[in-house]
């Protein structure tokens, strides 16, 4: 065995995106097999506040409580809090660091991981989290006929990061002791510490699971900073501090409060009021308000997202590649960002953000240009337009790459009518919509976004439009062997160089064959009251509220 050092981390894992933040944060090496430490600003006393209970305001409910069921980052925020994984990110960043696993080796073949647990850890319920545990969880998620995988779930982030039922890429997990776990892979992964460090493959408590069930969802327990109160649905989710927490000195709030407020300028207005503390997802609109108020704080999350339309490839006659390219050539994304983003958005050439290693910037958008949409529908057999109305879905809830998705819907509307194409807008409640949108039954293209989960392409490309992803977060049903192959590849190869031409190559299929129309790359804005600290906004799209206290 090796050991996992600096140099091999940076070669392997150099993709990891490593963005600017401050304040707060746990401060770990990846590699000198030390446990994960407090910062300096964990032991900050000076002028502290009395305030010890967070609210937070965001656009919607979450779907599901256990991060293993789940893709949206409305239910991973919360279970983020609820929940550690082995690995975890630096904050504001996506390198890798300890988290329950203390440290790790990688053998000489690439092909199995050895993990040193940190001891004394306990679950919300008084377990032991140990490597039975984590075994434990990882059986739960790979076996399809788990009976601890209940009715209507199903693991849609395992498989897109560790490969489908009869392909995955972990072969076995087991217990050499219990404070060691031991993974054998079949086949060498290069993201692989990336994948294990997201929030969906938190580690949950084996007697609660096998306890409550299906109602684990309702009910997490984990070993995170907060413990799980309460959930009134489409309201508010209440976590109490975690007193037992094993990193010490933390949490330092004693309670968390995150509220669901879909209207962007209720949102806003609860901030101004006193109602809430922080708040996702400002709308553009509302900036220049909030930069001239004392009181509060503008938060910018590093940019590492996609807001897109998906085609669903089910339904004709979004199978015929000149209608898919027609219709990308029928929005007007500049005239949408200026209109809706207020400078704080690009348009998105690519799935994936150009922050991210491996984007190629050498594939040409398809520009707005009506007259050439027309030919495109006329060459498909649609010479007037498509004869039957259109059902497209919007987003009922903000996101921090869509502030509006209605709005954004009905520019678009009003694009396509000008080509022949008519649209109904739908906009079902948030679970309802995604689970809708996995269907592909009722919707004939859909509005959703992606926040990058790792730090690398593979967790866009790959886990959006890969075969491997449906059903599950490839929603358009796209299926294309060629492009298969260069993900499959490059999750294989270890060389970075080598894998982003493998991406940079496949990013060039995806533009022909036009699944998407990629709207835009957004900088997500969040705000606060002044007096807030410790809040580290990660380019996930989710971050511990352990280390945020008021001055």
């Amino acid at each position: 065995m090796k050991k996992w050092g600096s140099l091999a981390l940076t070669l392997m894992l150099g993709a990891g995106l490593v963005l600017s933040g401050c304040g707060g944060g746990n401060d770990a090496s990846s590699n000198n097999g030390a446990a994960a430490t407090s910062s300096p600003a964990s032991t900050a006393t000076a002028g502290a506040s009395t305030q010890d209970t967070l609210v937070v305001g965001r656009g919607g409910d979450s779907a599901s409580l256990d991060p293993a069921i789940v893709t949206d980052g409305e239910s991973l925020k919360i279970a983020h809090q609820v929940f550690d994984s082995l690995l975890e990110y630096k904050p504001g960043t996506s390198e890798v660091q300890p988290s329950l696993a203390d440290s790790w080796e990688l053998s000489t073949d690439g092909l199995t991981y050895t993990f040193k647990l940190h001891p004394g850890v306990k679950f919300h319920d008084g377990t032991d989290f140990n490597a039975e545990a984590v075994v434990f969880n990882f059986q739960r998620w790979s076996d399809p006929k788990s009976e601890f995988k209940f009715e209507g779930d199903s693991f849609d982030y395992y498989d897109s990061m560790f490969g489908p039922d009869g392909a995955r890429v972990i072969k076995e997990v087991k217990a050499v002791d219990d404070l060691t776990v031991q993974f054998t892979l079949n086949q060498p992964q290069a993201p692989f510490l990336q994948n294990l460090a997201m929030t969906s493959f938190g580690i949950g408590s084996p007697a609660a699971i096998k306890e409550k069930k299906a109602n684990f969802k309702n009910e997490p327990v984990g070993t995170g900073p907060f413990v799980f109160k309460e959930w009134k649905h489409n309201d508010s989710i209440t976590l109490d501090k975690n007193a037992s927490y094993w990193r010490a000195g933390l949490p330092k709030l004693n309670k968390v409060i995150v509220r669901s407020i879909p209207d962007n300028s209720a949102r806003f207005n609860a901030l101004q009021n006193g109602e809430i503390d922080l708040m996702e997802d400002l709308s553009p609109d509302d900036l220049s308000t909030l930069e001239g108020n004392s009181d509060l704080q503008k938060i910018e999350r590093p940019p590492f997202n996609v807001a897109y339309l998906g085609f669903n490839f089910k339904k004709k006659p979004f199978d015929n590649v000149k209608v898919r390219q027609a219709l990308n050539y029928a929005v007007n994304k500049q005239a949408i960002i200026d209109a809706f983003f207020a400078g704080q958005a690009q348009p998105a050439v690519n799935p994936m953000p150009p922050s991210l290693w491996g984007y190629n910037d050498q594939v040409k958008d398809y520009e707005y240009n009506l007259d050439k949409a027309k030919q495109l529908l006329a060459e498909a057999g649609y010479p007037n337009g498509l004869p039957d109305t259109v059902t497209l879905y919007a987003m009922p809830v903000s996101r921090q790459y869509m502030p509006d998705g209605k709005k954004v819907a009905e520019a678009i509307q009003a694009d396509w009518e000008k080509i022949g194409v008519k649209t109904v807008i739908e906009s079902p409640e948030w679970a309802t919509y995604l689970d809708d949108t996995k269907a592909g039954e009722k919707d004939d293209i859909y509005m959703l976004g992606w926040t990058g989960d790792n730090g690398d392409p593979d967790n866009f490309l790959y886990t959006l439009l890969d075969k491997d992803a449906i059903p599950g977060n490839n929603r358009t049903f796209y299926v294309n062997e060629d492009l298969h192959k260069l993900l499959i590849d490059a999750q294989k190869e270890t060389d970075q160089a080598k894998r982003a031409d493998l991406y940079k190559q496949a990013q060039v299929i995806i533009k022909e064959d036009a699944p998407w129309i990629p709207l835009v790359h957004t900088t997500p804005l969040l705000a606060a009251k002044a007096n807030l600290k410790g809040f580290v906004p990660g380019p996930t799209g989710t971050e511990y509220y352990s280390e945020v206290y008021f001055e």
